[in-house]
């Protein structure tokens, strides 16, 4: 029986979120933390389908395990989709979250607050041990940025992604409302009927 699952993130704050999201999927899961010999994959493709796939299938040779693997981002309308699949190095080599984020904040600079709407995208997909795709899902999130950051929790563009109807960014609402409406835990929600069916050993 398919028991280990490996989330192919080294982003400690993503792979915590992961495992919330698919702790319903019955696989033991662990994280790229445990695998010293995990590699540094190469992002270098033009969709997060692709860069998720490109994660996925290339650590789950290195590792001879089944891995989970997301591509997610942030796409501004008024920066014509940026900075989209660039959004982990949006402000160059060495990039961090308060980096990034300043930067998007001077690029949006002289867009007023009705210009500002953007959507977080997620696109995960599954391999076996040889690699091969398994299962794959997708999904966005639609809110704008704000013209200065909102709370402290969440990780990357969270504290500028305000959530409209709700009046509060994702650095401000709780991880358990952040689990209903966010990109990767609809993309998530999506996979966990496919993760229960290679559990069972369907195909």
């Amino acid at each position: 029986m398919l028991r280990l699952l490996v989330l192919g993130t080294a982003n400690r704050k993503k792979g915590q979120e992961l495992a919330r999201l698919l702790a319903r999927s019955g696989w033991d899961l662990r994280t790229l933390a445990d695998y010293p010999q995990a590699m540094d994959v190469v992002e270098d493709g033009e969709t997060f389908a692709a860069n998720a796939a490109l994660k996925a299938t290339q650590q789950a040779r290195r590792l001879g395990q089944w891995v989970l693997a997301d591509d997610s981002g942030l796409m501004v309308d008024a920066l014509d989709g940026a900075p989209g699949v660039h959004s982990a190095r949006y402000s160059g080599p060495g990039a961090t979250d308060g980096s990034n984020n300043q930067k998007l904040l001077e690029a949006l600079r002289d867009v007023p607050r009705e210009r500002r709407s953007a959507r977080f995208v997620c696109h995960i997909c599954i391999a076996d041990p040889r690699g091969a795709i398994r299962g794959e899902s997708a999904a966005s999130c639609r809110g704008r940025i704000l013209l200065a950051p909102g709370g402290s929790g969440g990780f990357g563009y969270d504290p500028l992604f305000e959530i409209v109807e709700y009046h509060r960014t994702f650095g401000e609402l709780s991880p358990l409302v952040k689990a209903h409406l966010s990109h990767r835990a609809r993309a998530a929600t999506r996979i966990v009927p496919r993760l229960l069916e290679l559990f069972h050993g369907k195909e």
